[in-house]
C-alpha cells in the first residue's frame, strides 16, 4: 500500500465503477477522494448477484458526478499520473464503453442492463454533462 499526500490524483474503485480523483482528506484507514473522470462505469443491476435477472432487484447505476466525494479504503487506491479527461467526456466514453460490451452478447442480463444503461444515460444530471 503506498501512502499519498493530499491534492495527488488517484484512481480508486467504488461500487463497481473506477474514477480519478483528488485526494481531499485522510481518515485513517480510508481516504476522501473528489471524484473528477469517470474511468469504468458502474455496472448495472444488483451488485449482490451479479448478471442475474430473476429474483433481484435491478437496479440503475448512476456514476458518482463531478467533484462527488467518495471514502475509499487506502488499500484500493492508486496513483493517477496521466493526463486529466474532462468529466463529460470521460462519462461519455465510459458510457460508450459498457454499452459496447453489453451490446457484444446477447443475454437477459445485458438485455436489462441495455435498458438501465439507456435511463441512466438520458438522465444524467439533465444533460449537463452531454
Amino acid at each position: 500500500m503506498s501512502e499519498f499526500s493530499l491534492g495527488d490524483r488517484v484512481q480508486v474503485p467504488s461500487k463497481s465503477g473506477i474514477y480519478i480523483g483528488e485526494l481531499i482528506e485522510d481518515r485513517n484507514d480510508k481516504y476522501l477522494v473528489k471524484v473528477l473522470a469517470v474511468m469504468k462505469h458502474p455496472m448495472q443491476g444488483d451488485l449482490h448477484h451479479p448478471k442475474q435477472v430473476e429474483n433481484v432487484l435491478f437496479h440503475e447505476r448512476k456514476a458518482l458526478a463531478q467533484f462527488e466525494k467518495v471514502n475509499v479504503l487506502k488499500s484500493v487506491v492508486h496513483s493517477y499520473s496521466d493526463e486529466l479527461p474532462d468529466y463529460g467526456k470521460s462519462l461519455k466514453s465510459a458510457v460508450e464503453n459498457y454499452r459496447k460490451q453489453l451490446e457484444s452478447k446477447t443475454t437477459p442480463y445485458n438485455k436489462e442492463a441495455l435498458k438501465a444503461l439507456k435511463i441512466v444515460e438520458e438522465s444524467y444530471y439533465l444533460g449537463r454533462y452531454y
